[in-house]
């Protein structure tokens, strides 16, 4: 499991090294809602989302003989890039395996920061199995996405920012509303802020949501294509199931269209550039999928790394 000492160790790991993302209030949001919202726009984070965290607390743990084989990691995108960055932060090769379907920012960013791709066919392929092989051969350690402590604890420090913001202003909120894939930072969020947490998946990819609800592990199969594509985890991890069942955490899902408005509420209201999977926190409460009349939350935009045209479908719906 994963402490809150855990996170506050984090929390001196990745100190200069991510941003301390602002806590931001809109007034609409509020009126539509019927409470109090507090953003946590980690889509102005460093790779453009909160992952970097995480990928850093994991690499810089590591001892010196470790950090020699440099690190490999699977992602769609997010992950990719934060693995990326903190790896070329702390001069270790990193080499991530994407599905052929990622897209092409997020390919592009990840090379950018000077990993190798390597793709691999989502249908056809694992690739827990490519990374077990390409981490053998290069004598290197594998960065899961979510399924890993340090990880987890990375990802944490942005819920203490928040309640420790929070604080600073004389607040506390009653609860927190985090976009979840395998729940890596759900489950940090959890721990870090000590708020009770709602977790949100896009629908199809709602394995944690079913497996908060029915108390044990469920995979979902064969969702089929969403835009959310930062979220199409299967499983989640025990890890992350014990800690979000262990804190009480509840789940909903929300559809493609709604994600798709929030990236649009996100872009003309709150004059921020979200991606679809990192604004299904927001889809949750424009939508009243929970209900804040009365309450105070702290809603969290997990990322802004939306491809040019799948921005311009959002804002067109």
């Amino acid at each position: 499991m994963v402490s809150l000492d855990d996170v506050r160790t984090a929390a001196v790991r990745v100190k200069g090294v991510t941003v301390r993302t602002p806590l931001l209030r809109s007034d609409a949001l509020d009126a539509i809602c019927g409470g109090t919202v507090w953003l946590k726009p980690e889509c102005l984070q460093r790779t453009g989302s909160f992952k970097i965290r995480g990928a850093y607390n994991r690499l810089a743990a590591l001892a010196p003989a470790e950090r020699a084989g440099g690190v490999v990691a699977y992602s769609s995108g997010n992950h990719a890039q934060g693995v990326a960055l903190a790896a070329k932060l702390l001069g270790m090769p990193a080499t991530i395996i994407m599905p052929s379907d990622a897209p092409a920012n997020k390919v592009a960013a990840t090379r950018g920061l000077g990993a190798e791709v390597v793709f691999y066919d989502r249908l056809t392929e694992h690739r827990e199995d490519i990374a077990d092989a390409l981490a053998a051969a290069k004598g290197a350690t594998i960065v899961p996405p979510f399924d890993d402590p340090y990880v987890v604890a990375g990802q944490g420090t942005a819920g203490l920012e928040a309640v420790e913001d929070l604080a600073a202003m004389g607040i506390v909120a009653d609860l927190a509303i985090v976009c979840c894939g395998g729940g890596g930072l759900a489950s940090g969020f959890a721990i870090g802020s000590g708020l009770p947490v709602v977790a949100v998946e896009p629908v199809g990819y709602d394995d944690v949501v079913r497996s908060l609800a029915g108390g044990a592990i469920v995979r979902v199969e064969a969702p089929g294509p969403t835009i959310c594509d930062a979220l199409q985890t299967l499983v989640m991890a025990p890890l992350t199931f014990d800690i979000l069942s262990g804190h009480g955490a509840t789940g909903v899902a929300v559809t493609d269209v709604e994600a798709a408005a929030a990236v649009g509420f996100a872009f003309r209201t709150l004059k921020l550039v979200v991606e679809p999977g990192g604004a299904v926190a927001l889809a949750a409460v424009l939508t009243g999928r929970v209900d804040l009349h009365g309450r105070t939350a702290v809603v969290v935009l997990s990322g802004g790394n939306v491809d040019a045209e799948v921005f311009a479908r959002c804002l067109a719906a």
